[in-house]
Parts: C-alpha cells; sequence; structure tokens
C-alpha cells in the first residue's frame, strides 16, 4: 500500500513536500515514481526514481523545479516541488515499479497511492 500526503493549497512561487510512504512491500527494490492529474487531463509524468535512489528523471515541465528523493529506511519517497505555478494544480500519485530503471512510462508502474491534491492559486 503508497499512502500519499502533503498535498494542500498554496500561492505561485511557494514550495511544498509532497511524501509517499510504502507498507506492505519490499520498498527498495521498486523503482518510485510521481505522476499527477490536472482536471480534464492525462496523467502526466512528473518523476521517478531508481531502486538506490542513484537515478532520477523528470518530466519537461518540472525540470530544474521539482526533486524526488527516497528514504529506504523509511519506505518513504519524497518530492520537492519549488516555484509552483498554477499549471501545477493537479492530483499527485505515487507509483511503484518492477524495473531497473526509472522509467516515465507509466505501462511499468503497478501499484499506486490513492492522490493527493496539490492547488496552486495566483
Amino acid at each position: 500500500q503508497l499512502v500519499e500526503s502533503g498535498g494542500g493549497l498554496v500561492q505561485t512561487g511557494d514550495s511544498l513536500r509532497l511524501s509517499c510512504a510504502n507498507s506492505g512491500r519490499h520498498f527498495s527494490t521498486y523503482t518510485m515514481g510521481w505522476f499527477r492529474r490536472a482536471p480534464g487531463k492525462e496523467r502526466e509524468f512528473v518523476a521517478a526514481i531508481s531502486r538506490s535512489g542513484s537515478s532520477t528523471n523528470f518530466g519537461a515541465s518540472v525540470k530544474g523545479r521539482f526533486n524526488i528523493s527516497r528514504d529506504n529506511a523509511k519506505e518513504t519517497v519524497y518530492l520537492q516541488m519549488n516555484s509552483l505555478n498554477v499549471e501545477d494544480t493537479a492530483v499527485y500519485y505515487c507509483a511503484g515499479a518492477v524495473v531497473p530503471v526509472p522509467s516515465s512510462s507509466i505501462k511499468y508502474y503497478n501499484f499506486w497511492g490513492q492522490g493527493t491534491q496539490v492547488t496552486v492559486s495566483s
């Protein structure tokens, strides 16, 4: 089970950190990713991190603003979001994949959290 937290209402330019806690699986064996779905849009890749944390991957719209990290001892993956803008408003989901690289392809992600809402006001 994956449980996201940390979402909320912020203003343009603010920062926010999302957390995703794992239970019931061998967390360190999974590549972890963050995706988001804005109203009326398809689910979009945000970021991913390899099992050890040594490799990361970011979507074009967040590169340079967001960072992903993980703590395998705490079985948690984080998404640090900086310089937020209204286009970042979405439900954010974390997900796990049994692949060795931080893939952006949604098809590899086998299990998902329930999502957490992030709303950025202007």
